[in-house]
Formats: structure tokens, C-alpha cells, sequence
């Protein structure tokens, strides 16, 4: 009994704190509220059965890579192929500074949301490989090594596919504003 409730407190500790980046990986990946929340749900239950064998390293990564890996084991299940990425509203919400609503014009506020509408198109049209090292980047914050753990590929891949990645974005979002 006292070794269930040990692992009940260590998963508070260890993945609770990390649900949001959770859901927003797993949305980012399954393309949609309900089926990121069947993602999570399903790897908080695989977190809790490891919890045991976590060995008190980077959490946050460890439970990204249960998530990622959860997420493409879900699709393969529910989906014979990947979609494209809908109705999101992650990139606004991930934004580090939001502006200073004292001088926030409406006019300001709309070209705000079509630029957080341009780019999270653009991140949405990206290949899979691509949009999820982008999206851990630069919405996550990870650094290069713990992306390319929650991915499974080396350092070089990680740092190809962001730069790649980017490149896309860039070349989708210059088009765009034509």
C-alpha cells in the first residue's frame, strides 16, 4: 500500500507539472482538441505504470517522450495516415509576450491574430519531422539534446530539421504576405 501511494506522489511530482506541454504536443501532433486529450490521457496512464523506472532525470522531457511516442502509437491505431493540424490555438497562447494591453489598439489586436493565424498555418503545413522539432523548439523551449531524446534521432537530425523547418516557414510565411 505505502509503495502505491509513493508512486501516486512521484507522478504528481514527476508528470503533473508538465500536462500542459503534454497537451500541446500531443494537439500539435493529432491535429485536434479531442484526440490530444485521449493522447494524454492514455500517457499519463503509461507514466504512472513507468514511474517506478524514471530515474530522476529531465521530467519534462521524459514525459514528452511518452507523449510523442504515445500520439504516433494512437494515430497508427485511429488514423491510417497523418492529418494536418486544426483549428489551434497554442502558438497565441505560447507567445512570451503578449503586448501591453494598455496600448493594445483593435487594429493592433487583428494584426496580431493574423499573424498568429499566418504562422500557425504555416507550422501546421509543415511535414511532421519538421512541425514537431519546431514546435519543440521554439514553443516547449527544449534545448537540442532533449529534443532529440523526445525524438529519438541524433543532435545533427534535430538541428537539420530546424533549420529546415524554419527555412519553410519563413519561405510559406514571405508568400503568404504577398
Amino acid at each position: 500500500m505505502a509503495r502505491g501511494n509513493d508512486d501516486s506522489l512521484r507522478f504528481r511530482r514527476v508528470v503533473l507539472p508538465h500536462l500542459g506541454d503534454a497537451y500541446t504536443l500531443a494537439r500539435w501532433i493529432t491535429g485536434n482538441r479531442a484526440d490530444a486529450e485521449d493522447v494524454v490521457q492514455e500517457a499519463c496512464l503509461r507514466a504512472f505504470r513507468s514511474i517506478k523506472g524514471f530515474s530522476e532525470g529531465n521530467a519534462r522531457t521524459w514525459v514528452l517522450t511518452i507523449v510523442r511516442n504515445t500520439a504516433y502509437t494512437w494515430l497508427r491505431k485511429n488514423r491510417s495516415a497523418l492529418v494536418g493540424v486544426e483549428d489551434l490555438e497554442g502558438v497565441e497562447s505560447a507567445q512570451a509576450n503578449p503586448g501591453d494591453p494598455e496600448t493594445e489598439t483593435p487594429e493592433s489586436i487583428l494584426v496580431a491574430q493574423t499573424d498568429a493565424a499566418r504562422l500557425e498555418a504555416a507550422i501546421a503545413a509543415l511535414p511532421a519531422p519538421f512541425r514537431e522539432t519546431v514546435v519543440l523548439r521554439d514553443i516547449h523551449g527544449l534545448d537540442y539534446r532533449e529534443i532529440a531524446v523526445v525524438m529519438g534521432v541524433p543532435v545533427g537530425t534535430v538541428m537539420s530539421r530546424l533549420a529546415r523547418g524554419r527555412g519553410r516557414l519563413i519561405s510559406e510565411i514571405r508568400r503568404t504576405a504577398s
